[in-house]
C-alpha cells in the first residue's frame, strides 16, 4: 500500500479488514492523498484505525445467525 501510494499510482484503496495493523498505512496512504476507504466484514474496528479511514463500507450483507436462519426456514 505505501509503495502505490508514493508513486501516486492508485487514487483510492479498499482495505478489507479491521486490523489495528494497517494504522501506518492508512496515515500514509491518506497523507498522500489516497481515499483510504475500510470494509471490516461486519466486524468491529478499533477507534485508532477508524480515525485514520475516509469512509466505511461494508459490501456483502451480514450473515444470517443461527436463530435467524432456522426462523426464516420455519416460516416458509
Amino acid at each position: 500500500m505505501a509503495s502505490v501510494a508514493y508513486k501516486k499510482q492508485v487514487s483510492r484503496i479498499v482495505l478489507i479488514s479491521g486490523d489495528s495493523d494497517f494504522v501506518p498505512a492508512a496515515k500514509l496512504a491518506r497523507r498522500e492523498g489516497v481515499d483510504f476507504t475500510l470494509d471490516p466484514m461486519h466486524a468491529s474496528i478499533k477507534s485508532d484505525l477508524h480515525e485514520h479511514i475516509d469512509g466505511k463500507r461494508t459490501v456483502f450483507p451480514k450473515p444470517l445467525s443461527k436463530k435467524q436462519s432456522n426462523t426464516n426456514d420455519n416460516n416458509m
